[in-house]
């Protein structure tokens, strides 16, 4: 007897989901969609003993599951597709949410869910869930998971599975048609997309400088002073190392936003796209910084390690023997160098906090361009200063360049004085106010040597 009160409803039924597969993903995935509030039933070749599934879940035969639901998620891999085209009468009709990966690229001439889609004709076959781990799934999916991807041909099936996407928490992506399914199942194979180029340069600048200073101070000390310093590779080169790709990073950072600014002032538009190699180095900025932040920690853990090291305490205690003259130039120039060194330091961390999604999603736009822009230029002046203090008059003596090659530091202040200077250049009154109008929407010349205004461009456009 139902002791529901007389005249209400009784609350309607949870809908229903099928999934193929209790692997990993699949038991991942029935757990979230239980949690939410979605009935779920497992379609497996072995009922009996598929291992733990999530409480509250039923599990059955293929054939059995596909009776029961409109939504099927098939996590299985294309491996192991040889039972669809067996449960395909029962498929008819029904959506169907292919998650498989691929272990490589070009592994297959189609698609995982085209060659699904071959295999159920009669089935709406969406590509989805393909980019979410189970490990996302179990703890909740944090920024760098919560988006996926999704393509089909029917738009039903897809409206289906995105709303069962947002009632799981992701943000949906329409990618189009099945078509983009290779595309969107590439995706996970993707190794740092973004991070490859920031990388290459960073190795490249490693390994160049890393062997530059090698031959310049062990091995020239070796020859030519008959000197077994190799020791100091472990750490005073290192620490050479370091600062040098590290400024030369940061200034890459800034470099392609002036040349952009060259661009622009030389064209007389913001109109024109910028050259691909120019797009590409300007949105790999924020990944250069980072490992250019990355370095000057390095940096600064080496620079500690210096006083307890047994070479500098044998030098210190040999001199603790030999009287010297106290020279007020060279006190002004270390506490400047020191100085300065820890201000840059210091706004080279405000620089990579503030590069935080959490924390840069709490700026405004002019807040963040400041810190980024103003404050990004500010810690490269500091940094170039630190460098320029560190060797003061060393370019004036001969014995600086060996073997006729000037020291690690005076190559690694090129980049940055470049982008200094024409930075200053950029601020000019004359040269600010162009800029401004330039990317305000103001052209040089139109067809008729009249200035084009912005209004004036949409007109044209909309024409």
């Amino acid at each position: 007897m139902s002791l529901r009160p007389l005249g209400m409803e009784p609350p309607p039924e949870r809908e229903l989901l099928c999934i193929f597969g209790t692997g990993d993903l699949g038991r991942s995935l029935g757990q979230r969609l239980l949690q939410t509030g979605y009935r779920v039933v497992y379609g497996s070749r072995r009922p009996h003993s598929c291992g733990p599934l999530p409480p509250g879940a039923q599990v059955m035969s293929h054939t059995e599951a596909a009776q029961l639901a409109a939504v099927v998620i098939v996590c299985v891999h294309r491996e192991h597709y040889d039972f669809m085209e067996e449960v395909a009468p029962q498929l008819k009709g029904k959506v169907l949410v292919d998650v498989s990966n691929n272990s490589k690229k070009g592994l297959y001439p189609e698609s995982n869910a085209e060659f699904l889609q071959s295999l159920i004709p009669a089935a709406s076959v969406v590509k989805a869930f393909n980019t979410v781990s189970a490990w996302s799934l179990q703890n909740g999916p944090s920024d760098a998971h919560r988006q996926v991807f999704l393509c089909g041909d029917k738009a039903e099936a897809k409206q289906a599975v995105r709303e069962l996407a947002t009632r799981l928490g992701l943000s949906v992506l329409d990618r189009g048609s099945l078509s983009a399914a290779r595309e969107v199942e590439d995706f996970p194979l993707q190794l740092f997309p973004e991070w490859r180029l920031p990388l290459c340069i960073a190795t490249g600048l490693t390994a160049f400088f890393f062997f530059y200073l090698l031959i310049r101070d062990v091995i020239y000390a070796y020859v030519e002073q008959d000197k077994d310093i190799s020791f100091r590779i472990m750490v005073s080169l290192a620490n050479k190392v370091f600062p040098i790709v590290s400024l030369i990073m940061l200034s890459l950072c800034y470099l392609p936003g002036v040349m952009a600014a060259i661009l622009q002032l030389y064209r007389g538009t913001k109109y024109r796209r910028f050259p691909d190699w120019l797009d590409h180095w300007m949105l790999c900025r924020k990944q250069l910084g980072l490992l250019a932040l990355g370095f000057a920690f390095l940096h600064v853990l080496y620079t500690l390690l210096i006083p307890i090291r047994y070479y500098v305490r044998y030098k210190v205690t040999i001199r603790e023997n030999k009287t010297a003259v106290f020279d007020t130039t060279s006190a002004w120039r270390t506490d400047s160098y020191f100085s300065v060194g820890i201000l840059g330091f210091a706004l080279y961390v405000l620089l990579g906090i503030t590069s935080l999604p959490s924390v840069s999603n709490a700026l405004s736009w002019r807040e963040f361009s400041f810190v980024q822009s103003k404050l990004g230029h500010l810690t490269l002046l500091l940094c170039t200063l630190h460098t320029y203090l560190y060797g003061w008059n060393k370019f004036l003596r001969p014995s600086t360049y060996k073997w006729c090659t000037p020291p690690g530091y005076m190559l690694c202040l090129v980049v940055p004085s470049v982008v200094l200077v024409l930075k200053l250049l950029m601020v000019l009154p004359c040269v600010d106010r162009s800029l401004g109008r330039i990317r305000q929407g103001w052209e040089r010349t139109g067809p008729e040597g009249d200035p084009i205004t912005l209004a004036q461009h949409s007109s044209c456009l909309q024409n």
